[in-house]
């Protein structure tokens, strides 16, 4: 099947959070740590309601009009143009009142990231990351990743991230690890 990436408009964020949801119930079911189907529903079901919808919009948005600051990229199926997968990055503005840094400290938050288990294996990942890495230069890049997801540690650490040994428990049940990537760290 052949799929396409392309730039999500403001009318696709129903759709966003519909397959953000349905990668989060393929990817983070782990009896080890009480995470079910239940629990995700019940953490994550706020991405198909009205206000994750429109949190959704409000970021494609705002994608369109600074896409200097926030870069949003979906895979979509060629046939039907379901939406398939995801990738999304902010760039934090020094002294913005969540985050005060300088312009030397300046960094892009990765995420969310998400390819749906029918569509990986296809290079779709890789195309993605190797434009939003484009689009994030010069920048540090950050990101979160569950803990027991080691294939997606192993994917980014094959784009130049490093895990950086800070740990956060979300929502005090899913292991979280930090990734950086450093401004023109090689890829594997």
């Amino acid at each position: 099947m052949r799929h396409l990436i392309d730039v999500p408009s403001p009318e696709d964020a129903a759709a966003i959070g519909r397959m953000q949801l349905a990668a989060w119930l393929e990817t983070y079911p782990h009896p080890a740590t009480g995470i079910d189907e239940s629990w995700i529903r019940t953490q994550r079901g706020d991405l198909v309601s009205p206000e994750g919808v429109a949190r959704w919009r409000e970021f494609l948005v705002l994608a369109a009009a600074e896409p200097q600051r926030a870069h949003c990229r979906v895979v979509r199926q060629a046939s039907g143009g379901a939406i398939v997968g995801v990738l999304c990055g902010l760039r934090e503005r020094p002294g913005s009142a969540s985050d005060q840094q300088t312009a030397a400290d300046q960094r892009v938050t990765l995420g969310p990231m998400y390819l749906r288990t029918a569509a990986q294996g296809l290079g779709l990942g890789r195309q993605l990351m190797t434009g939003f890495l484009a689009w994030a230069q010069p920048e540090p890049i950050q990101l979160w990743v569950a803990g027991y997801n080691e294939q997606a540690i192993r994917f980014y650490r094959r784009h130049g991230f490093r895990l950086t040994g800070e740990r956060e428990l979300w929502r005090e049940r899913m292991p979280n690890l930090r990734m950086r990537r450093a401004p023109g760290a090689l890829q594997d």
